[in-house]
């Protein structure tokens, strides 16, 4: 994707946190966000040899400083420690993009207590450790953005995806309710709700429920990473200075 000659400083000077950004729409984002002129900080729970190969990878291809941190979103000690660090780099973040997520599905009868304990710690406990955390560094500054990675799945609900579904829709009543409450000192929350996108974990279904899904699509194609973090891009910049508790859908016209 190439930048616009008009918009390619458009985040010149910020601080990008990106949580779940070694592969997928985390990876996406963090690329389209350096493009434009962040300061990318990278997380992810896997081996810091891959984090590190991201974090140099993106540095030398687009030019922008770059962290990476490795640690569980959903374990508060390692949240605290990201942020410790964040802080002790760059005294400040004016961007999250809570992305990290995951997605076990399993039907009504089937659910076990372990499933839900691990969907709901990373897709909200640790969506809500990070927005906490980012907050009290971005109202020092008195500004700053939070974007909730949500699912269409979040709003109209799939058999099968009880315990997903319910997390994501939390992540809806989180936006809302932060939106409400930060926004006195400055500080934007808005969701993005994706649709179908070609990632890892999409193309892991079955062929049967991934064509079917892709038939429920209207503009008739899978989504492409890079087309949310575009999205994502629009939050974080000062383009949407004027936006805030708002659930944005980048889904194709999937009907569900």
């Amino acid at each position: 994707m190439g930048s616009p000659s008009n918009l390619e400083l458009i985040l010149s000077g910020k601080i990008c946190f990106v949580t779940g950004s070694t592969r997928g729409i985390g990876w996406a984002t963090a690329e389209t966000l350096s493009r434009y002129g962040a300061t990318v900080i990278l997380n992810g729970r896997t081996p810091s040899e891959l984090l590190e190969e991201r974090r140099r990878t993106l540095q030398e291809r687009l030019g922008q400083p770059v962290l990476a941190l490795a640690g569980d979103v959903g374990d508060p000690a390692d949240v605290e420690a990201c942020y410790a660090q964040i802080f002790k780099e760059y005294k400040r973040l004016d961007v999250l993009v809570n992305n990290a997520g995951t997605m076990q599905d399993a039907l009504l009868g089937m659910i076990s207590k372990d499933l839900i304990q691990s969907v709901i710690n990373t897709n909200v406990t640790g969506a809500i450790l990070h927005l906490q955390a980012a907050a009290r560094l971005m109202a020092r500054a008195r500004s700053g953005s939070i974007i909730n990675l949500t699912s269409i799945i979040g709003r109209m609900g799939k058999e099968g995806q009880t315990v997903y579904a319910s997390s994501k829709a939390a992540l809806i009543g989180m936006t809302l309710a932060a939106a409400k409450e930060l926004a006195p000192k400055g500080i934007r929350v808005n969701a993005i709700a994706p649709g179908m996108i070609d990632t890892e974990m999409t193309r892991q279904l079955p062929p049967d429920r991934h064509a079917a899904a892709v038939n429920s699509i209207k503009l008739g194609r899978i989504g492409r990473p890079e087309e949310v973090a575009q999205a994502v891009l629009f939050f974080a910049s000062d383009l949407s200075s004027y936006v805030t508790g708002q659930v944005l859908g980048v889904d194709g016209g999937m009907v569900l």
